[in-house]
Order: C-alpha cells, then sequence, then structure tokens
C-alpha cells in the first residue's frame, strides 16, 4: 500500500530545507494543509479510507506518477498496523482525522527497508533521498464500530423481510425455497451450482450467471465462505436456498477487497444444478476432452481444404511466402519501408474464412493500432506481411494458423483457423 502513496524527493538532508513543516516528537516532518472539525484520530487496528497523490520532485519540474482519483480503484481502504519504528508512515496516519490533508516526509531508507521490508531501496532513489506523499484523510472506522453496525443492520434486515428461521449453530440463516429431490451433497462428490451473491443493502457483488456454465467444485474442500460451504451440505440436487451469511463465516473484518467492507453479512441465492460422485464426474469431463480434442483435429485436417476453397471462390491467384502467408497488396506505399524495429500503425479489420468479423480497429473509435514490428508483440503473420509494406500501403493478409493462433482457442477464433485482415499502414517511425 504504502508504495503507491511515493513521492521520491531527492537532496533534502536536514529541517532547514523543509520550510513550512513541523517535526514531532518522533521525527516525522509534517505539514497539514487542510484540518477538518473533527477530532477523532485512528488508532492501531482501525480502518481507514484516503486519497493519495504521487509526484516525483526534481530540479527541474515535478511529475504527477500517481493520483488515486485518476486511477480505476480509486480511494486506498487499510487497516492501521503497529509502527514499525519512530516517525514511520503509520505515525502520520495515525495523527489525521476524517476530512484531513496532509503532506509528510520520511527518509528513503528506512521506509523501504523497515516499513515495506524490502532488501534495498528502488534503483531511482539514492541514499541522500527522502520520501514525501501526499494524503487525505477521507474515512475512520473503528473494528467494534463496525461489528456493531453490521449486528444493528443483520437485526433490521431480518425484521424487515419477515424471516422466521431460527439461525444454525454457527450463525447462518438457511431458508429454502425448494427442496432438493437428487443426491443428497456430502463430502467428496462434485458439487454443480449458480449463486449470486450481494451485500446486506442489496447491492450484487458476484454472480455465476455471467459465466457459461455454472460452478463445479468438489465438496469438502475450500470452495468460497465457510457459511455457503455449510448451507451447501444441507442441500440436495435441484434444491434453492436464500442464505444469509454473517461476516464471522464470510470474510470477516478483512473485507474482499472493493468489493466487500469490512464487518459485512453477506446474502447468498443458491441453487443446486447437479450433484454427481467425482468418478462421474471425471468420467464426464473425460468425454467432454475427447470431444473437444476430436474438433480440433478435425479442424486441423479442414484448414488446407477450407483455404484452397477460399482462394479459388475470391479468385486470388498470389503465391504463398515460405511460411504460407499470402501478400495481396491493394495500394502500394509511397513512404517508409515498415523494418523491424520501427513502430508502425495500423488500421485493420481481421475476418474469418466465412467472413465473419472478429475484431477492428475502426470499430475502436477510428484510432490505429501501434507496435513495435519485429518484436514478437503481434502474431507472426503481421510481422511478415507487414514488413512487406510501405507507408501509406493497403494490402489483404491471410495468414494460416501455423503463423496466427495455431491450436489456441481465441473465443470466435477456434483453433486451426485461417485469418483475413484487410490493413492499411497508417505511419512508419
Amino acid at each position: 500500500m504504502a508504495v503507491i502513496l511515493l513521492v521520491v524527493f531527492a537532496s533534502l538532508a536536514c529541517s532547514s530545507k523543509y520550510p513550512g513543516f513541523d517535526k514531532t516528537d518522533s521525527g516525522l516532518y509534517y505539514k497539514l494543509y487542510k484540518v477538518s472539525k473533527d477530532t477523532i484520530k485512528p488508532k492501531v487496528g482501525d480502518w481507514v479510507t484516503l486519497d493519495y497523490k504521487l509526484v516525483i520532485k526534481s530540479k527541474s519540474k515535478d511529475s504527477v506518477l500517481l493520483d488515486s482519483k485518476k486511477t480505476p480503484q480509486g480511494s486506498v481502504r487499510l487497516q492501521i498496523p503497529p509502527s514499525d519504528y519512530k516517525g514511520d508512515l503509520y505515525t502520520g496516519m495515525k495523527m489525521m482525522s476524517a476530512g484531513d490533508s496532509a503532506i509528510f516526509i520520511i527518509p528513503a531508507d528506512s521506509l523501504f527497508k523497515r516499513t515495506f521490508k524490502q532488501p534495498s531501496r528502488p534503483a531511482f532513489v539514492d541514499s541522500n533521498s527522502v520520501v514525501q506523499f501526499s494524503v487525505h484523510m477521507k474515512m475512520i472506522e473503528n473494528p467494534a464500530d463496525l461489528k456493531k453496525k453490521e449486528e444493528e443492520s443483520l437485526k433490521k434486515y431480518i425484521q424487515a423481510n419477515h424471516i422466521t428461521v431460527a439461525p444454525t449453530a454457527s450463525g447462518i440463516y438457511f431458508i429454502e425455497l425448494e427442496k432438493g429431490k437428487g443426491v443428497k451433497i456430502d463430502t467428496g462428490v462434485m458439487v454443480k451450482l449458480q449463486f449470486v451473491v450481494s451485500l446486506i443493502d442489496g447491492k450484487q457483488v458476484f454472480t455465476t450467471h455471467d459465466r457459461p456454465e455454472p460452478i463445479e467444485f468438489e465438496y469438502g474442500k475450500r470452495f468460497d465462505t465457510k457459511g455457503l460451504e455449510e448451507a451447501i451440505g444441507m442441500m440436495a440436487k435441484g434444491g434453492k436456498a436464500k442464505v444469509i451469511v454473517p461476516s464471522a463465516l464470510a470474510f470477516g473484518e478483512q473485507g474482499r477487497g472493493t468489493l466487500v467492507p469490512s464487518f459485512s453479512t453477506l446474502i447468498y441465492d443458491v441453487e443446486i444444478v447437479d450433484v454427481r460422485s467425482k468418478a462421474e464426474a471425471d468420467k464426464a469431463k473425460a468425454e467432454e476432452k475427447k470431444k473437444a480434442d476430436a474438433k480440433v483435429q478435425g479442424a486441423k485436417a479442414g484448414e488446407k481444404g477450407l483455404l484452397q476453397k477460399y482462394l479459388k471462390d475470391n479468385k486470388i491467384t498470389a503465391k504463398p511466402t515460405a511460411s504460407g502467408l499470402y501478400y495481396i497488396e491493394k495500394v502500394k506505399g509511397t513512404g517508409p519501408q515498415a523494418t523491424a524495429g520501427k513502430k508502425v500503425s495500423v488500421q485493420y479489420t481481421g475476418t474469418l474464412l466465412n467472413g465473419k468479423k472478429f475484431d477492428s480497429s475502426r470499430d475502436r473509435g477510428g484510432k490505429p493500432f501501434e507496435f513495435e514490428l519485429g518484436k514478437s508483440q503481434v502474431i507472426k503473420g503481421w510481422d511478415e506481411g507487414i514488413a512487406m509494406m510501405k507507408k501509406g500501403g493497403k494490402a489483404i493478409l491471410i495468414v494460416p494458423s501455423s503463423i496466427a493462433y495455431g491450436e489456441r482457442d481465441m473465443g470466435e477464433i477456434t483453433p486451426y483457423s485461417t485469418l483475413v485482415f484487410d490493413v492499411e499502414l497508417v505511419d512508419v517511425k
């Protein structure tokens, strides 16, 4: 966490070089530049949510390296640990209240070696450097308060939804919606299920329904939360249930990243799709693999015939290169030649032999695709074909699977698929 809060600030060696900063008794230099009316400070074990901005400062310029407000994950949430040493990163955080903003300065050696437990500083940080980070404290949460809040929210949920079933000995609420009639679930069986997970406020955090197939796992082995696993053991094939799982049997105080906050009760809507022995499941998987392998081998055997038919149907008379690539020039380029090591910009549309489009740069705002030629950043057929072009040129590349994706299944591009690319070399740098 601390790495993302870094601001490298070189050659600041003494207090006279920190104008506007104060110093704590523990040796931490700090500047509070926005102070809220709140007076509560975080303690060891409390959870804090904060924004940060990381800037590399040098004599010539300041460069913003990271800004939490511009990252996909946004604000950072972490639990305050015991200090590693006097005047460390967490000493600074414990000085702040919700709403405060501050800058702290810490010796780089202490931060990297003692707080981050790294064997040495990064190469770009010298021994005279100090680390500066800016932080805005958004929220402070005490574990005891969070636990109490969870208990109150669960009580309200039970009352509002008129739930009358008693909790199990462990504390989960199992509400059977449809009784299963199939095989009972026991240790060692393979369970195939669909489920949706929501927070107690109704916010959905996960669903298996977004996947092509239900999830299957061996019952008795760790799968999800202890609460869900307990509930599954109470069900049979075809059964449906709603399960309320308190945080103690879910993700507890730690939560689960940004999806599940600390002390969150989870609501599961579960359906048992199938239950079978491990031997039956293994046999079924082996049969599925056999069919898939046969399909792949059929595609491999049939690729050449499909390619020859495509060439005949489209009256293509061009001869393939030694690799098997067919290069059909549409417009001869007049600019620089594309050669290995050059950065090229390409507009393209890719189709299968049946004409189905699987990708196009023109469908993504018309921005050309850029890559360094000859560095294996693209399929072999592209490295070879684009190198035959000059800036401004247009061509058709017919790329056999041997210089494309081969036996790999790429979704719309199935194993042993010959690909057709309509390309335009926009630029060569």
